[in-house]
């Protein structure tokens, strides 16, 4: 049995379709209806177009005259277009120590505020120094009151943890 030759992405062209009879629309749109692959060929280079498999999965299968160098530009674009619409999420950190001042939390929250609006999770962090570790209920009462401040604008997607010398929680935009 002859080894098939790789498949490279995308629809088969031309001498690449491998049926006997295909259904062939033509550069205009219009149905000519089942043919011989031969015929379709032909129909393909009289007009100085690729014969393109369209629909591969249909009974017979179908095809269309087109420019497959333009088929390819086009579809470029999309993908394109599609990457320039999307929004990534990024992680934001926000670093605060156990016992911060009032004014200090809220220049954070205004800030934490403006990263959810943005669409972005806020990874906070309360970093421990010295005896502070000692007193960690403090930092988990602060992540509380984080958490209570920002309930309706966003939810906890990583409880409060201890790491080492610094308490992570985990906030993602409703």
């Amino acid at each position: 049995m002859p080894a098939t030759p790789p498949q490279k992405g995308g629809p088969r062209i031309n001498e690449d379709i491998r049926n006997a009879r295909v259904l062939l629309i033509d550069e205009t749109g219009e149905k000519q209806g089942e043919v011989p692959i031969e015929s379709a060929l032909e129909a393909a280079r009289e007009a100085g177009l690729d014969l393109v498999e369209v629909s591969p999965n249909a009974d017979p299968p179908v095809v269309k005259i087109l420019d497959y160098g333009k088929l390819k530009y086009q579809e470029q674009k999309k993908k394109a277009e599609a990457r320039k619409k999307q929004k990534t999420q990024d992680v934001k950190e926000i670093k605060m120590r156990p016992n911060i001042d009032i004014h200090d939390y809220e220049v954070k929250t205004k800030a934490m505020t403006r990263f959810f609006e943005e669409g972005d999770k806020v990874k906070v962090t309360i970093r421990f120094r010295g005896r502070e570790m000692a007193h960690q209920e403090r930092g988990m009462t602060l992540l509380n009151r984080v958490k209570e401040d920002f309930g309706e604008m966003a939810k906890v997607e990583f409880e409060p943890k201890l790491e080492g010398r610094q308490m992570i929680m985990v906030m993602a935009p409703r």
